[in-house]
């Protein structure tokens, strides 16, 4: 990879100060493949998006294929958010929630078979610099819980059966910041990827940082900041996260396993 610091700005940036032209065009390609594909999408979520309960649901399983891949039907709630639809897939029986947002990007975001976004979460593989492994891929009968924010520059994979609970975080991007003689925004970003394999169960408020990989099985418990790979079947925690221990044992040596109801 090259160096981070010789990454140029985006474009948004470099654009400041050009005409209204420019800055239209520019916007444009931020939220639609082409000019055409934008008055596509827009114009179809302008008609079906916010149309309510069931019919709306339905209106938009039918509509909303003219714009974006879907394999088998997919429940799609009113005013739910996606820029670049042409590049993100929907697997059979996905739930998009009220409030979503999915901003796809060259890269693209792919939902598997029976996973659920729920309201308020944000998916924003967030490539506009041309970065070679931006994306999101989600495997099936996974769960991305209220208000999580997924940022795909260097590529998010996450497995089967993932759970994230409400305002999570999964940041696959950092700014580099070395020269105290120059503001962080003119040293570019490093995107190494997030990878979390199948059957985890983030808690709710946890953090995971760039260049982490999260084993099979694992827990990280609520409010964990995690900066390094996870062991599988572990439980993790605190700021910086650490192994707390592995799934399966008490919390303390002494400590008796207590009757639990359990509901499935």
């Amino acid at each position: 990879m090259a160096d981070a610091r010789s990454v140029p700005l985006p474009r948004v940036v470099r654009a400041a100060g050009r005409g209204p032209g420019a800055q239209a065009g520019l916007y444009v390609s931020r939220q639609a493949a082409t000019p055409v594909r934008y008055v596509l999408e827009q114009g179809l979520q302008a008609l079906a998006g916010w149309v309510p309960t069931l019919i709306g649901i339905g209106l938009r399983g039918l509509l909303y294929r003219l714009m974006l891949p879907m394999d088998g039907w997919a429940a799609i709630e009113r005013n739910v958010r996606l820029r670049f639809a042409s590049h993100i897939r929907l697997g059979p029986g996905c739930y998009l929630d009220e409030g979503a947002y999915i901003h796809a990007c060259p890269g693209g975001v792919e939902i598997g078979a029976g996973s659920l976004v729920m309201h308020g979460a944000v998916l924003h593989v967030y490539n506009f610099r041309d970065l070679p492994h931006a994306r999101i891929r989600i495997g099936a009968h996974s769960l991305i819980g209220e208000y999580t924010v997924i940022r795909g520059q260097g590529g998010v994979v996450i497995g089967d059966r993932v759970y994230t609970s409400p305002l999570t975080q999964i940041i696959a991007v950092n700014h580099v910041f070395d020269d105290p003689t120059r503001s962080f925004v003119d040293q570019g970003i490093t995107a190494e990827g997030i990878v979390i394999e199948d059957d985890v169960w983030l808690g709710s408020g946890a953090i995971v940082t760039d260049g982490v990989r999260i084993g099979r099985g694992a827990v990280v418990a609520a409010g964990a900041v995690v900066t390094k790979d996870v062991p599988p079947h572990t439980v993790v925690g605190g700021v910086p996260a650490r192994v707390l221990r592995a799934v399966g044992e008490t919390e303390r040596p002494d400590q008796h396993a207590t009757a639990r109801e359990i509901y499935f």
